[in-house]
């Protein structure tokens, strides 16, 4: 499974942003893989469609890249606060990690501390 952070779907569904070509490519090359995301990122990834008019369109874009919505695993609040003090990362970043370990998964992301952290807990894509 590999847990998709919001700076590579952002980038993936905004043909506008600076780093879109390199999410598709990234994702393309990943294409065999199973996609996930925490519930709480893909929240954070719909907002600006949301506030275009186009959730209808990014939804269905998400779903056609075969992203899967991941659940908060039991516990969440306390891992996520551990994960907040170790880190020192904001807390969507937190979640795209407890999500990662939760699915035994892998991490995503254009985001270097969040690719740090990754690494660091052996997360990485």
């Amino acid at each position: 499974m590999i847990v998709l952070d919001a700076s590579v779907l952002i980038a993936h569904l905004d043909q506008q942003d600076a780093l879109h070509e390199a999410a598709t490519e990234r994702l393309l090359e990943l294409a065999g893989q199973t996609f996930g995301a925490s519930s709480i990122t893909l929240a954070e990834v719909l907002g600006a469609p949301t506030r275009a008019g186009r959730l209808a369109a990014a939804s269905t874009a998400l779903r056609s890249l075969g992203v899967s919505e991941l659940a908060l695993p039991p516990n969440a609040a306390e891992r996520l606060a551990l994960l907040r003090c170790e880190t020192a990362l904001k807390l969507p970043d937190c979640c795209v990690l407890l999500a990662a370990d939760a699915a035994d998964g892998a991490v995503l992301t254009f985001d270097e501390r969040l690719a740090r952290e990754a690494a660091q807990r052996g997360l990485t894509a």
